[in-house]
């Protein structure tokens, strides 16, 4: 028996998406280069939660890099 797992990960071409990160953007006052680091991260992100914790790994890796 071959069991295969999908997971499905968010569409940056998705109308939906494309909403949750706008809101998101102005929410947050998210500066240019944390909406690139964003747009990045939706390839692998799985929702707009996983998204979020994504974003705060990225921030919280180059904030120790910087010390």
């Amino acid at each position: 028996m071959i069991i295969v797992f999908s997971i499905k990960t968010m569409n940056i071409n998705d109308k939906s998406v494309l909403e949750k990160l706008n809101k998101l953007i102005a929410i947050n006052r998210l500066n240019k280069t944390q909406i690139l680091q964003m747009v990045n991260l939706v390839s692998i992100s799985n929702d707009i939660n996983d998204l979020k914790d994504n974003l705060k790994w990225e921030s919280s890796k180059s904030f120790n890099k910087n010390i």
